[in-house]
């Protein structure tokens, strides 16, 4: 499967962009990270609340979970995982890839909105 031209490209970009923040961040995959991450919560000095991760485990469990921290070795795995769906299934891959596309793109549009209105 060869990106033909730009709107191809930022499709997939937009794509790959959405999946892996609903891979890395999102609560409603939370269960796929649960096996190699545990949530830790912890006050600071002026009382305000922040999470942060430990990863779980050692070896391949270990290297997971660190994957799954990482946004940017996340977002290469989600890539070929898209490249793959499209190559192996494509009018599915498509649907799959647009969709992505246009929630990616929506909360990108959301997160502007957001700053301009606050």
């Amino acid at each position: 499967m060869m990106i033909n031209g730009w709107f191809e490209l930022i499709v997939l970009i937009l794509a790959s962009f959405r999946l892996t923040r609903l891979v890395v961040f999102d609560k409603i995959t939370s269960f796929i990270r649960k096996p190699f991450h545990h949530e830790v919560v912890e006050t600071d000095s002026n009382g305000e609340m922040f999470t942060y991760i430990e990863i779980k485990g050692s070896g391949l469990q270990y290297w997971i979970g660190e994957l799954l921290s990482c946004y940017w070795c996340t977002g290469i795995w989600c890539v070929a995982i898209l490249l793959a769906l499209q190559y192996v299934w494509p009018a599915g891959g498509e649907v799959i890839i647009t969709l992505l596309a246009i929630a990616g793109a929506a909360g990108i549009i959301e997160a502007i909105t957001q700053r301009v209105i606050d």
